[in-house]
């Protein structure tokens, strides 16, 4: 079992990844924050997706247990006012948005969470930890509210390295006339008029706070004290730094080891953002790109950095996806050569040194190299082990990259009429190679041919 090491934002290190459960096992419990459905979400909002489902393969791989948890937070003042623009229910809203979100990831073919809770399942246990928190001192109720006092918590800002003077929780004047404190942030929020999903508590009728609801979703499943929480880092404040607070108040224990960030997506040179306007939704990308291209976009820059989204990256990536693909043809089934477990070595290693994927896909470019080169035919043994991890080894399976020759001779014929500028004829001949089952993509040096 090798030894993982991943950045930790509390302690702004490298920290090693040490189970909980010294066991035969060594599980390992990861939560990531998963979509507040009130939309469609875009590719930048399937970052996380990608990275903490990457990252479990790798774990599964190296022999732990791993247990990944994303949830979906189905009660959030931004579906009430969704739901109220389009003039439906907002659980009817959030429940369709949760399905559009569940049938846009599969897309990515990288399997389901072990486990993917909804805050309107959770009201129980987030009751339970607010309870805890109120009898502890470190919560108050007023008017059917309940707010977190900030205050109460000797280690506040710990998580994001802030002054608890600078911060602002973002609420803006919402009850800030029965808060104690204004840095104080709502645990639960009484039913207002217009907001039509509410739930029965002990200090009146309402519905959660966003923040409790991870914390409450996380301990459920995890318990305290596990081993990975995940998520953008433009949720370390508030909303991990308050999730920390909580739980470490109210159970008395910090609710993860390690918090681990993924960077932002750019679009236009700015952070991806609904508010900012720079969109592209995941599943129009995935049906002008692929999927094995989308994959590899997200593996090809460091988790913890930004990741710039234009024609260029994608290109790359889709060449990237091309060279693995057209080596894979050449190779045959069974054990690699000797000089293979040097670069899988690199490859893993990469990995284990706090999730470095652009250093693991130079490992794979080299394999791939000195593939071509061999003067024999050879095994794609460990070259799949290494694309198994990054949900990638379909690219050495025919059925799954090269073309019918049939196919082919479609694309080559549809290529020399685009270059005669018969386009009548080449749509026609994207329409038979759709036929087939093919979807035919123009790139710069020539064209791809993906599985439809």
């Amino acid at each position: 079992m090798r030894a993982i090491r991943l950045h930790d934002t509390h302690t702004g290190t490298l920290a090693p990844l040490v189970p909980r459960d010294t066991g035969p096992l060594a599980k390992i419990g990861i939560y990531a924050c998963g979509p507040t459905v009130y939309n469609r979400i875009h590719i930048g909002n399937a970052r996380p997706y990608v990275v903490f489902s990457l990252l479990k393969r790798l774990l599964d791989h190296e022999g732990y247990a791993a247990t990944l948890v994303v949830n979906i937070t189905d009660v959030n003042d931004k579906i009430y006012e969704a739901a109220r623009a389009q003039y439906v229910p907002s659980q009817d809203l959030a429940d369709t948005m949760a399905a559009h979100y569940v049938a846009d990831t599969d897309r990515l073919d990288l399997g389901r969470p072990d486990h993917e809770p909804l805050a309107s399942a959770s009201i129980d246990a987030i009751v339970d930890l607010i309870a805890a928190l109120l009898e502890r001192g470190a919560a108050y109720a007023v008017e059917g509210d309940v707010y977190f006092r900030v205050r109460a918590d000797e280690q506040y800002g710990s998580l994001s390295h802030r002054q608890i003077d600078d911060m602002d929780q973002g609420e803006g004047g919402e009850g800030l006339s029965r808060k104690e404190d204004p840095l104080d942030f709502a645990l639960w929020k009484a039913q207002k008029d217009g907001e039509d999903t509410a739930w029965d508590a002990p200090w009146g009728r309402g519905r959660p706070g966003w923040h409790i609801e991870c914390s409450a979703m996380a301990e459920s499943i995890l318990g305290v004290d596990f081993e990975i929480h995940g998520g953008g880092n433009d949720l370390t404040f508030p909303h991990h730094e308050n999730e920390a607070a909580q739980t470490r108040c109210g159970r008395g224990a910090p609710l993860a080891r390690i918090w681990m960030h993924n960077g932002m997506l750019q679009l236009g040179g700015e952070k991806m953002a609904k508010s900012v306007g720079n969109i592209a939704l995941l599943p129009e990308v995935l049906d002008a790109h692929g999927r094995d291209t989308v994959i590899m976009f997200f593996c090809s820059g460091h988790y913890r950095g930004p990741l710039q989204l234009d024609d260029s990256t994608l290109a790359d990536a889709a060449a990237r996806v091309r060279r693995v693909r057209e080596a894979g043809r050449r190779l045959v089934r069974g054990a690699s050569p000797p000089w293979s477990g040097l670069l899988r070595e690199t490859f893993f290693a990469a990995l284990a040194d706090d999730f470095n994927t652009p250093r693991a896909l130079a490992a794979v470019a080299d394999w791939v190299r000195t593939a071509n080169t061999a003067d024999a035919p050879v095994g794609d043994a460990d070259l799949r082990a290494m694309l198994g991890v990054l949900g990638l080894a379909n690219l050495l399976d025919d059925e799954g990259g090269a073309a019918p020759a049939a196919v082919l001779a479609l694309a080559d014929a549809r290529q020399a009429a685009r270059t005669a500028k018969d386009f009548a004829r080449s749509d026609e001949l994207r329409e038979a190679i759709a036929a087939a089952g093919w979807t035919v993509r123009d790139v710069s040096d020539g064209y791809e041919l993906v599985r439809a």
